[in-house]
């Protein structure tokens, strides 16, 4: 099983050299874009990975490009050791670190030093044919002890919706970006991607009940959702996040409740609301919405 193994890897290796040369190298890289995350798809379906906040690098089995198509100047040692195929990642120096990572890059002559502590951290091969896993076991044997200054970003499963808010809970405490959903069947397609997806952490906010919606189907005869208005005159329909107990007995009409949420729609509204609890009267009022 081990030599079949090394040999499916070197198999691929040398299919990749073959055909990574057909395509022109990009001024500007033909990368797939993330797409918002959407709550309504199977998580089991896809593979999760922390959202580094570093900087998209492009390497082309040569050198760098960043997503706009701009030349990224590392040290000659820096990338001396990578595969000399397409690799799409990201330039990161740690969380919390994107702006030194962005400066560095900026600069036509960093010193090298500062790259020491630079890695280029790998979440997809664009001209390899295979399924995102079949993708990301591959690239974890292609990249294996290559270079210190190169490494795949780690996949893993969540279970349910309910686990991955926990888990996107955790990464960001601990000073995380967000999270990013791979689906585990989807190739690589450049461009914006329903298959790829970003999730950012939730804002906090507060609403006045306005009214009771009925439930339908599984809810029927229970609250199906809110009607809710924010401080500054929005209404919208609150209508998950909520346990069966608070279905049957849902907060009083101008009770005041806080939700969650993942930025805004285009009309202004809050994107994903899910409702967290009723305001106790010790709490202080929020302000007004704010921007994400």
């Amino acid at each position: 099983m081990v030599f079949i193994a090394r040999l499916w890897q070197r198999l691929g290796v040398l299919l990749l050299l073959v055909v990574a040369p057909l395509y022109a190298t990009p001024q500007v890289p033909n990368i797939q874009l993330a797409s918002e995350f959407n709550p309504k798809v199977d998580i089991r379906a896809f593979l999760v990975s922390e959202k580094l906040d570093g900087v998209r690098g492009y390497w082309d089995g040569q050198r760098f490009w960043t997503r706009q198509g701009h030349p990224i100047i590392v040290p000659e040692w820096f990338s001396a050791d990578f595969p000399p195929i397409p690799l799409d990642g990201e330039l990161w120096l740690g969380r919390g670190q994107f702006d030194a990572v962005s400066g560095l890059i900026r600069q036509s002559s960093g010193r090298e030093e500062d790259w020491r502590a630079v890695r280029f951290m790998v979440f997809d091969l664009p001209h390899h044919a295979g399924t995102f896993a079949e993708r990301y076991q591959f690239a974890q044997q292609l990249i294996q002890g290559k270079s210190p200054y190169i490494q795949v970003i780690e996949q893993f499963s969540v279970e349910s919706l309910e686990q991955l808010y926990q888990t996107l809970d955790s990464v960001v405490a601990q000073g995380a970006e967000g999270l990013m959903l791979h689906r585990r069947s989807a190739l690589y397609r450049a461009g914006r991607n329903p298959h790829l997806m970003k999730l950012k952490p939730y804002f906090d906010a507060e609403a006045k009940v306005m009214a009771h919606i009925a439930g339908k189907g599984q809810f029927a005869g229970l609250m199906g959702a809110l009607r809710v208005q924010t401080p500054d005159g929005r209404i919208f329909s609150l209508g998950t996040g909520f346990t069966v107990t608070q279905r049957q007995h849902p907060p009083a009409i101008g009770a005041i409740v806080t939700y969650k949420y993942l930025g805004l729609t285009s009309k202004g509204l809050p994107r994903f609301a899910r409702f967290l609890r009723v305001r106790s009267e010790s709490e202080p009022s929020n302000k007004a919405d704010e921007q994400p």
